[in-house]
């Protein structure tokens, strides 16, 4: 059996490049994908340090995979061999209730690539025909695995019911918030960025924010009145930030009526008070993953209303990838996103 390499998180803290079996294609994984890029996501670096209570172990990590299809079984109608795709991460029973409502991103039995199942850092893959959505031709890969984070903040917008009479809040703007700016502006909305890195807030001023808050230097809440209407608040907040304390903090500060979206996986307890909720009648609604966006980011992507040219800072080839984890971990200002390559 032919032999691939492969990025493995073996347990919590240990990374290791293995040799793993080349995939084969069979009658349900009928194409066979050349890996050619695959981006680092925050809950990548969740299940490296053993902060991602969905992941299990060992695990090629890697959801957001983008490569060019070098085999397709007679069943694949959707690709073919020379197409540039990226892979959809969910796979879903199709049977149970949440399946049944039209939401398999929250499947009872759902496995995600690089969570519960062997994902994308690796050489090749094999997947459903049905699972890959081909590229805009003038996006390089590297820049093409934007389109998943780009999907994630679709799901959200769209759980939060965003519209232009809203007034938003998001929280953090790293590689998921500004991706959650490019499509919550969208909309029309009005929208308030906050974060801790001036040089990110000054970016999210170039994009579209109305206003920014730094966190260490301002006084959030005073911000807040003084950025919304009549004082009022953000009638919409989402947590790109997805800290010990963002939840508590998005809960306190939106206004009466509105909707908090919540996206984190840490375990850790958050103090959240039954007042904090009830007392304003907030919705407080969790968005995971995404439910079938990949051509809705596409199609953006096309008629040039999102733009994901030049958005990563930084590229490791994935045999560096300890060096890139590594490096993730200074919290340098510059990271933006960090993004693996696998060709020679």
């Amino acid at each position: 059996m032919e032999k691939i390499k492969a990025i493995q998180i073996v347990k919590p803290e240990e990374l290791r490049i293995i040799e793993m079996d080349k995939p084969v294609i069979d009658g349900k994984n009928n194409v066979l994908v050349k890996v050619k890029a695959s981006g680092m996501c925050g809950s990548d670096v969740g299940i490296y340090h053993g902060q991602n209570a969905a992941a299990t172990y060992p695990r090629v990590i890697g959801h957001e995979i983008v490569g060019e299809v070098v085999e397709a079984g007679p069943s694949a109608k959707k690709v073919k061999p020379g197409d540039r795709v990226i892979i959809d991460q969910v796979t879903a029973c199709g049977h149970c209730y949440a399946c049944r409502i039209g939401r398999p991103n929250v499947c009872q039995h759902l496995a995600v690539r690089g969570v519960h199942i062997d994902g994308g850092y690796r050489e090749y893959i094999a997947v459903p025909d049905t699972d890959c959505y081909l590229l805009p031709d003038d996006l390089r890969y590297e820049d093409a695995v934007l389109i998943e984070p780009t999907t994630i903040a679709i799901q959200a917008c769209s759980r939060a019911q965003i519209t232009s009479e809203d007034e938003v809040l998001i929280m953090g703007c790293g590689a998921l918030g500004s991706r959650m700016l490019s499509v919550a502006k969208l909309s029309g909305a009005k929208i308030i960025v906050a974060d801790v890195v001036d040089e990110k807030l000054e970016e999210a001023l170039k994009n579209g924010a109305s206003h920014t808050v730094n966190l260490l230097k301002e006084n959030l809440d005073e911000k807040l009145k003084e950025y919304t209407t009549d004082a009022y608040g953000p009638t919409l907040s989402i947590d790109c930030a997805c800290t010990k304390d963002s939840l508590g903090t998005l809960i306190r500060v939106t206004g009466n009526a509105g909707r908090v979206i919540t996206m984190g996986f840490s375990v850790a307890p958050t103090e959240v008070t039954q007042f904090g909720i009830t007392s304003k009648e907030l919705d407080i609604r969790g968005s995971r993953l995404q439910n079938r966006k990949f051509q809705e980011a596409i199609d953006l992507v096309r008629e040039g209303k999102i733009d994901l040219h030049q958005k990563i800072s930084h590229t490791f080839h994935f045999t560096d990838a300890q060096k890139a984890f590594d490096f993730n971990d200074t919290h340098d200002p510059s990271i933006r996103k960090i993004v693996f390559t696998f060709d020679n």
